[in-house]
């Protein structure tokens, strides 16, 4: 039986260390995205450790996101921020490109871009 396919992505890019990384590395972009910097608060640590939390839990970790925060609602806790195509297509790009910077095998990458995808196309509330 092959190890890798009895692991979990969590496991497969060595944990949370992981997700707070490529966190880190998205919000850094989101810093000085004209179009997404507005949706977010002054300071972005809470929402990137909140983020990393998510993901990590997402992809097979610990459920401290849940613990803490309970069940995600994704688009719940998004509706009552206008996200239209533009906005979701900034988020995938700052996204691919955090996950791009972290060399994992491409099929983990491409699985995880298809996740990304779809749940940032999940949140689009606005047609602006």
């Amino acid at each position: 039986m092959n190890d890798q396919a009895d692991k979990s992505v969590y496991a497969l890019v060595g944990g949370s260390q992981w997700f707070h990384d490529l966190t880190t590395r998205f919000y850094q972009r989101v810093a000085t995205d004209e179009v997404l910097r507005p949706l977010y608060p002054d300071d972005l640590e809470p929402s990137r450790y909140w983020l990393a939390l998510f993901l990590a839990q997402y992809w097979g970790g610990p459920a401290d996101y849940s613990i803490r925060r309970g069940h995600p609602r994704l688009r719940m806790r998004h509706m009552h921020f206008g996200i239209g195509v533009d906005e979701r297509d900034r988020w995938y790009q700052h996204m691919a490109e955090a996950l791009s910077e972290s060399h994992i095998d491409a099929d983990l990458q491409q699985q995880m871009l298809d996740y990304f995808f779809m749940a940032a196309t999940h949140l689009v509330n606005s047609s602006d």
